[in-house]
């Protein structure tokens, strides 16, 4: 399976997933339609898949014409999104699972950014490759998203299961906000010397119009505070012990940067 990432919007990732053997795509979240079918018209291959995570414009915004194109192609959500994902015909819940190019992808439910948020895990298919993540706007390199529909607790739990994948994981998230999350960072965790050099490294990437995702979980447990929950000077910085207490306040700074 190799994946293609395709920017569009202002900071908005598509994730083209190929299978080369057979000719065959699938794409998460298509924000726009346009960029995916060129690159599926230069690899020659059939697309037969649409994965999304959420229902929000900048992530479902290419599902119709994409349906269109390829009238065969099954439109994947989460169970809860029932309605609100054009063309959606499989309903995904925790712990079913979906199969492309032989890797078979492990579904979270992980509310909190929406109601209805999954996300997709394909496990590594060797042992010294990393597995990949795709988790749309729960987890961001340096971030999380916002809470639009679910509660602190919600998305605790939710980011508590993504953090328990392997370190190695690669983490596809849908935007590109790994600058500005990162400054954020060091306001509430400016002691952390991964920080420091992480925030240097992004910002050397991003003078030269380099992307920063994926990022790996491993790296993001060193160095993103909303996956920093139960760390001392964090708690301390928000003066809170209690983990939803600690992540809700670290969110309500995130949300007045």
């Amino acid at each position: 399976m190799e994946i293609y990432r395709l920017p569009v919007l202002s900071d908005n990732y598509i994730f083209l997933l190929h299978d080369r053997t057979q000719d065959l795509a699938a794409v998460v979240d298509p924000a726009q339609a346009e960029p995916v079918l060129e690159k599926l018209q230069d690899l020659n291959a059939q697309l037969i898949a649409i994965f999304n995570t959420h229902h929000h414009a900048d992530h479902i915004g290419g599902n119709g014409a994409l349906k269109h194109a390829f009238p065969d192609l099954t439109i994947y959500g989460g169970r809860h999104d029932r309605g609100r994902i054009p063309g959606q015909s499989i309903f995904l819940d925790e712990g079913d699972r979906v199969s492309f190019a032989g890797r078979e992808g492990h579904i979270y439910f992980v509310p909190g950014h929406t109601r209805a948020h999954i996300a997709y895990y394909f496990p590594p298919t060797h042992p010294h490759d990393p597995g990949d993540l795709f988790c749309g706007d729960t987890l961001f390199a340096g971030g999380c998203g916002r809470l639009f529909e679910g509660t602190p607790a919600q998305m605790l739990e939710s980011l508590s299961k993504l953090r328990a994948l392997p370190d190695a994981t690669r983490i596809w998230c849908a935007h590109e906000y790994t600058l500005k999350n990162l400054q954020f960072a060091l306001t509430v965790d400016s002691e952390n010397p991964q920080l420091q050099q992480r925030f240097q490294d992004v910002k050397t990437a991003r003078s030269h119009q380099q992307a920063t995702v994926p990022s790996r979980l491993g790296l993001e447990k060193q160095t993103n505070p909303f996956l920093r929950w139960d760390h001392p000077p964090l708690q301390q910085i928000v003066q809170s012990r209690d983990h939803v207490q600690t992540f809700a306040r670290l969110r309500g700074r995130k949300d007045l940067f």
